[in-house]
């Protein structure tokens, strides 16, 4: 996969508690159609319910007007423009975000928070490392 690297095969997402983000709404902002799908099926096959990938803020704040997501997966860079707009919408309604990108140098607004910036590719037990606590502090965990 392009972004997310395995220890085991590539293509095959681990198995073991693969009900661990069951129920975790999950927004994923990544306009790499590949990328996006990687990650999209990694974090289904982990029981997550997951919204995108969509490839623009336009339609990343759709898919949060259509149901508010847990947390958040954002690639900083999307289509020409960058997600921080996106950053601030999240931050402002308590969604947790996880940055991802290309670059090995990512700047944010002052006073933006995030989970965490994470440089592709991500192995996925990096990814999962960042996203198991998140998902677990959730108030309905």
């Amino acid at each position: 996969m392009a972004a997310m690297k395995a220890t085991s095969s590539p293509h095959t997402p681990p198995t073991s508690g693969s009900s661990e983000l069951k129920g975790a709404r999950i927004l994923l902002v990544e306009d790499s159609w590949h990328v996006g799908n990687a990650i999209k099926r990694l974090l289904r096959a982990l029981g997550a319910d997951v919204a995108g990938p969509a490839a623009t803020i336009a339609d990343a704040g759709r898919l949060i007007a259509d149901r508010k997501p847990d947390v958040a997966i954002v690639d900083i860079n999307l289509r020409g423009e960058r997600a921080n707009p996106l950053l601030d919408r999240l931050q402002e309604e308590g969604i947790p975000a996880i940055v991802i990108t290309g670059y090995t140098e990512v700047s944010l607004r002052p006073g933006t928070v995030v989970e965490a910036i994470l440089q592709k590719p991500v192995s996925v037990e990096q990814f999962l490392a960042i996203l198991r606590p998140i998902v677990a502090r959730l108030p309905d965990r």
